[in-house]
């Protein structure tokens, strides 16, 4: 007799494929496999996914391995991974969810409703979103002046997700907007909060609710994160901010902190060389950055403040445009970082 687990890896490899586009979106179809970076769905051509193929043994439907890393297993391996799920119990969760299987008796009475605002509700919001692409999510970043994001797998959106007005009463059910997610992660890549932005369908603007904006989860020292630091990475506090500033240089690894406070207390990569900090301009922005410039000289890191024109760069951007935004930045940058950030950096 096959175990719960086994059944659910046979179902998935059955609809590979699906797999595969639903979690690894920066991956294609190459013949009888799934090319792509890695399990964090980085682009690339390490990761390789076997499409078809016998339910069990040599060449099976499923299996994957990544050739850079030497990582292997199946697809519930490559869930877990993807979404950094530490147990086999919420991968089993999560991979159900996927094939739209109900959740077992035994999994309802041991899957006991997560603490509101905790890392683990924010684990099970973050499986419930969908992908960002041709959402209300992208069209109200669009309005913002951020195009082309509805493919970055740190964004997804939730049609209807809850929320608690400060006076809300504890009797009275929560208020339900579509919602904008962005994964807050560790420097390992694994899901420690979420960063939701309630929207109005009516206006693809911001719901009339305050704040329009909250987080959830473990945010201290961790961020939201687009691209991967090798040597050098820009940090600072709003997503919106550091959105308009990936706009302008697009090979450029940034980290959104959240906060003046988070900011200061960011978690920086061992191998980090030099670090680009955008400085809201406003006394508690500048005083993050200049806390975080500190800590990272303290350990030898070079760090530069980037300074926009007007509150931030995304007032920047859609005050004057990418272009505009791209040449105040340039001199800001260390030269060597401008050829490889800004002067090759837009196709």
């Amino acid at each position: 007799m096959h175990s719960p687990a086994a059944n659910i890896a046979r179902r998935l490899a059955e609809d590979a494929e699906a797999v595969c586009r639903h979690y690894l979106t920066n991956g294609r179809k190459q013949g009888r496999y799934w090319i792509v970076g890695d399990v964090q769905n980085t682009p690339g051509r390490s990761l390789y996914v076997r499409l078809t193929g016998p339910n069990s043994g040599l060449g099976a439907a499923g299996k994957w391995t990544d050739s850079a890393t030497g990582q292997h297993g199946d697809l519930l391996d490559l869930i877990a991974l993807n979404m950094g799920i530490t147990t086999l119990r919420d991968t089993l969760d999560e991979a159900r969810r996927f094939l739209s299987l109900p959740q077992t008796d035994r999994h309802r009475a041991n899957n006991s409703p997560a603490s509101r605002g905790s890392p683990e509700a924010a684990r099970r919001l973050w499986a419930m979103g969908q992908p960002m692409s041709g959402t209300l999510a992208e069209r109200y970043l669009a309005g913002r002046g951020l195009t082309g994001l509805g493919h970055h797998d740190n964004f997804r959106f939730h049609p209807n997700c809850f929320y608690w007005r400060e006076d809300h009463a504890l009797t009275d059910p929560p208020e339900t907007w579509p919602a904008l997610l962005a994964k807050v992660t560790d420097l390992d890549g694994r899901l420690t909060g979420l960063h939701r932005t309630w929207l109005d369908p009516a206006t693809a603007d911001k719901a009339p609710v305050n704040p329009p904006r909250k987080a959830m989860g473990n945010l201290l020292g961790h961020g939201v994160r687009i691209g991967k630091p090798v040597s050098v990475l820009a940090a600072g506090e709003g997503l919106e901010t550091m959105l308009a500033l990936h706009m302008a240089l697009p090979k450029l690894p940034v980290i959104a902190a959240l906060s003046a406070n988070h900011l200061a207390a960011l978690q920086l990569p061992a191998d980090l060389r030099r670090l680009y900090i955008a400085v809201d301009a406003d006394p508690a922005g500048l005083s993050a950055a200049d806390q975080l410039a500190f800590r990272a000289r303290q350990v030898g890191i070079d760090a530069i403040h980037l300074s926009p024109r007007l509150g931030d760069f995304n007032d920047d951007l859609r005050a004057s445009g990418r272009d505009a935004l791209r040449a105040h930045l340039r001199p800001q940058l260390a030269p060597e970082d401008a050829v490889t950030f800004h002067d090759h950096a837009i196709d």
